[in-house]
């Protein structure tokens, strides 16, 4: 932030776990943000001034220029549509919208009204993908693999909506590694195949297997209990490399490296936002999203064991 300038007023839409979890910390901590208003229907943070109905708190908040969207994502369009024909710029969590069809909506209306649309992905924001990408520049990529397992019941619990129609389901996760996936390849991928394992009595998947151009695969696994996993291990010309845990940690030729220190992804993530608002740029990079679709068409539907919180 310039020398004498102000925070800019942010309020949270959606208070829920990950709001609690990530965004409310790395705003309080945050020189640029003053976090002025909430808007849930049933959370609030303490000493932060609450609304539960957002046609109201737009109108009541004119002053409020930026919104941060934490919602799932079926409701996430409408809201977000609200916010930028009201003239507010608009901070999307990911997945950014149930479809493409909404996403590029909403880049339509926030350039007709001149605002910043931010369709974020916390998981580039990780300490070793920036490193990762710039060791690839010089390598050519022989084979790339992509474990992410994880618990869901840990994660995401009593969470239904990541079971119906636009939760995604796994691939709610498994997006996060997309994102370092578009991130970090010199040259774009495309996918090839897809296996889906959905609980016969739920409407997304639970696992999926992706098979992608250029020797690339991944493999995403919601019931994995103890030990979580969310690696990509490279096969190049000069050596393997390797990002663990979800990017946090960058291995060379075996060796872990050492990494410049890092604020956290979402504290990066908001950092990010307030260059975009100060430069009235946007950033919507659909690329992990188009995978999913993609695998949502390709993919060959299994039937698993029911699944309950």
């Amino acid at each position: 932030m310039a020398y004498g300038t102000s925070p800019r007023r942010i309020a949270l839409v959606g208070i829920g776990k990950i709001a609690r979890d990530q965004h409310v910390p790395a705003l309080q901590a945050s020189s640029e943000w003053d976090l002025a208003a909430t808007v849930s229907r049933s959370g609030s943070i303490e000493g932060v001034e609450a609304h539960d109905d957002f046609d109201g708190f737009l109108e009541a908040r004119p002053d409020i220029e930026v919104i941060s969207l934490c919602l799932p994502p079926q409701p996430r369009f409408d809201y977000a549509k609200k916010a930028l024909l009201a003239r507010r710029h608009v901070m999307l969590e990911k997945p950014p919208g149930q479809t493409l069809a909404e996403v590029h909506e909403l880049q339509r209306i926030a350039e007709k009204q001149g605002v910043t649309l931010f369709a974020s992905w916390h998981s580039r924001m990780a300490a070793g993908v920036a490193a990762a990408k710039s060791r690839l520049v010089e390598r050519v990529v022989q084979s790339l693999r992509i474990t992410w397992k994880e618990d869901v019941r840990k994660w995401h619990p009593g969470q239904d909506w990541v079971f119906a129609p636009g939760g995604m389901g796994v691939m709610d996760p498994g997006i996060n590694a997309l994102s370092i996936l578009t991130e970090i390849l010199p040259e774009p991928v495309h996918l090839t195949a897809a296996e889906l394992e959905f609980p016969e009595n739920r409407d997304t998947p639970i696992a999926a297997r992706l098979e992608f151009s250029g020797n690339v695969s991944a493999e995403f696994d919601w019931r994995q209990e103890g030990p979580q996993t969310w690696d990509i291990e490279i096969e190049t010309n000069k050596g393997p490399l390797a990002l663990r845990e979800g990017g946090a940690r960058l291995y060379v030729d075996g060796s872990e490296q050492k990494l410049l220190d890092h604020p956290g992804e979402y504290p990066s993530l908001y950092a990010r936002m307030a260059d975009l608002v100060g430069r009235g740029a946007s950033d919507v990079d659909l690329a992990p999203m188009i995978h999913v679709a993609d695998a949502m068409t390709l993919g060959r539907r299994v039937t698993a064991a029911p699944f309950e919180f």
